[in-house]
């Protein structure tokens, strides 16, 4: 038994942290979490020893005493008494093992389908996005959330967080798949190279991604009725490079705009908190 239920947290934790399809804090917490249960499990299976050597114990001291005839009927009885409350107290601990391996194995089986949900949906995006080359967007899933990153050259002139016609349709092919997808997250980042900027509009890079990831929301939201509850809309300035900013193909590449889709992670944590 200890050797199944210690198997089943080191794939649960290993697919876990494969997946990582939680932003860090929940993350964190459902590691902490996982660790506990592990440590609990460690616990129950040492008390459970404990307790089967207690219960052999017990079973040869009542059978010695059936033996023995200069032993009182009080002294069987307590004996018995003492063996029932033992058995009782294994069959609870079996008990609170099984409801743990079974928290395990639901979670498990929630991030299998977490992979599967996520490498769905990438597909469908990648789908739907087709036409746009490489140098414009392109799709990608890391720690368990699907990136679109937009170029500057896709989106929006030079300096400016004014969404242009070819990047209104690369988001409305987005927005479809977004629409069908409700259980989802949605994080939009702004990123800007590292030449800095001051005009009367933007006082500087942080201004401008800000900006810009605010527009991208507005056209999800209102030009194609994506659900704003979903939409986290923040700037990062220069401070998120890909590339370097030493040439200028690498500041074009770093002038970009991501959509971050990230799972909801509802369930995972009711797992994670099931006495």
């Amino acid at each position: 038994m200890k050797n199944t239920v210690a198997k089943l947290m080191t794939i649960c934790l290993a697919a876990f942290l494969l997946t990582s399809c939680v932003a860090k804090k929940k993350y964190v917490f459902a590691r902490d979490r996982a660790n506990k249960a592990e440590q609990e499990n460690v616990t129950l299976n040492g008390r459970i020893a404990r307790l089967n050597d207690t219960v052999s114990k017990l079973h040869n001291q009542v059978n010695a005493m059936g033996r023995a005839n200069e032993n009182t009927s009080d002294e069987l009885f307590k004996a018995y008494t003492e063996l029932n409350k033992t058995n009782s107290e294994l069959n609870l601990n079996k008990e609170q093992v099984a409801a743990q391996r079974q928290r395990l194995q639901q979670l498990m089986t929630y991030i299998s389908q977490q992979q599967k949900a996520s490498a769905d949906l990438k597909k469908k995006i990648s789908d739907a996005l087709v036409g746009f080359n490489s140098s414009e967007l392109t799709v990608t899933m890391k720690n368990g959330k699907i990136y679109i990153s937009m170029q500057e050259s896709l989106l929006f002139p030079s300096g400016s967080a004014v969404v242009n016609s070819k990047g209104k349709e690369a988001l409305s092919r987005l927005a479809e798949v977004l629409n069908t997808n409700a259980d989802i997250n949605i994080d939009i980042e702004g990123h800007t190279d590292n030449v800095a900027i001051h005009t009367k509009q933007y006082a500087d890079n942080w201004a401008l991604s800000t900006a810009r990831a605010t527009s991208i929301a507005h056209v999800l939201i209102d030009d194609y009725k994506v659900t704003p509850v979903k939409l986290i809309a923040s700037g990062r300035s220069s401070y998120v490079p890909v590339a370097s900013n030493d040439t200028p193909e690498g500041r074009a590449q770093n002038r970009r705009t991501e959509i971050i889709l990230e799972p909801k992670l509802d369930e995972l944590m009711a797992i994670m908190d099931a006495k």
